[in-house]
């Protein structure tokens, strides 16, 4: 890729049925691997929480936690998109602190464009936000933010309400949306009815796009995987057998050695 990605990068895509890789990182090591690789974007999820700060939900990362990621995974990228991911209660309260909270994104964290949760109930939210040239990708289906609400991380399933709340946060402006949690069958419907991409995570092969969380897709978790997820590579296991050497070497007098010495 020699070209940053752009929001008419993605419409372009998807008008010509070329499909769209997403990844999230959260550091500037990994992000540059990604954008290096040839992704074309990269979320800086609100998954830290969980994938690198070890809670059980999203709900408790903050927005100083989130800018504070995005800026370096910004650091490292010369071509994915860089989206910031808004936080529990960024952009629920009102529209003056959505607005606010977004814009810390662009302008401390270097993103590019924000992402929120929800379909027709925050409509009114991408509107204030796109009206201020704030770009945003919206995420409808399995909504982690409302995981006690929905009892759980289930697929869901009511396709009317999936449908609806896709074409809302189209016409609102967003310039994409997550399907996360939904049936194939769905996902595809939703595909063929929007003008915008689809970016799907547990929604079948039809979307124009896919995501993972970095540290599933690599290995480097202690979680239950979900079924959607393929493990490229385990990088934990790897990593492990590579630190029990190290501690083996040091504890037998191994390393260093004459040539690791000055």
């Amino acid at each position: 890729m020699t070209d940053t990605v752009t929001v008419k990068t993605l419409l372009k895509m998807k008008a010509e049925n070329r499909k769209i890789s997403a990844i999230t990182a959260y550091d500037y090591p990994f992000a540059g691997i990604a954008d290096a690789a040839g992704v074309h974007i990269i979320l800086v999820g609100d998954s830290v929480g969980m994938a690198v700060a070890g809670d059980s939900t999203t709900l408790g990362v903050t927005m100083d936690q989130m800018i504070y990621h995005t800026r370096i995974v910004a650091n490292a990228t010369k071509h994915a998109m860089v989206i910031g991911d808004m936080p529990f209660l960024s952009y629920q309260v009102c529209l003056e602190a959505a607005i606010a909270n977004a814009g810390r994104f662009l302008k401390e964290g270097n993103a590019a464009a924000v992402k929120l949760e929800g379909g027709a109930a925050v409509s009114d939210t991408i509107r204030a936000l796109t009206s201020v040239g704030i770009p945003v990708q919206a995420h409808i289906g399995l909504t982690p933010q409302s995981v006690h609400q929905m009892g759980g991380y289930r697929v869901q399933r009511d396709e009317d309400r999936l449908m609806a709340d896709a074409k809302e946060v189209e016409a609102a402006g967003a310039f994409s949306v997550v399907l996360e949690g939904i049936p194939a069958d769905i996902s595809e419907k939703i595909t063929a009815t929007l003008n915008i991409p689809t970016i799907g995570i547990g929604a079948g092969p039809a979307c124009d796009g896919q995501i993972l969380v970095l540290h599933d897709a690599l290995g480097i978790t202690d979680r239950h995987v979900p079924k959607f997820v393929k493990q490229y590579v385990n990088l934990g296991e790897a990593a492990t057998g590579a630190i029990e050497t190290y501690v083996r070497e040091v504890s037998e007098g191994v390393f260093p050695s004459k040539k690791h010495c000055y």
